[in-house]
């Protein structure tokens, strides 16, 4: 029974880490994935390096982006959920 008091702490910091800190990140870098997957032709866009345009073609792991300026090619994870949400609304 003493052991197990020593523990508890511990074993209430690591859920309380697990909660606040490790739980929600999972939660986010799942959502990130479904954003990605769910991608298609024609979806205006914001990159994580604040670059805006619109989906002109999509590959596996890539993305064709057209802006102003011309098409550039970047990988799927350089698009940002937050932003790219934001402008949708």
């Amino acid at each position: 029974m003493e052991q197990l008091t020593q523990f508890a702490p511990f074993l209430l910091m690591f859920v309380v880490i697990y909660f606040f800190m490790i739980r929600p990140q999972q939660k986010k870098a799942k959502n990130e994935k479904e954003f990605e997957s769910s991608l298609k032709v024609g979806d205006k866009i914001v990159t994580k390096s604040g670059l805006h345009g619109k989906v002109a073609e999509l590959a596996e792991t890539t993305v064709i982006v057209e802006t102003m300026a011309g098409k550039l090619k970047m990988e799927r994870s350089a698009i940002s959920l937050e932003m790219s949400a934001a402008l949708a609304k």
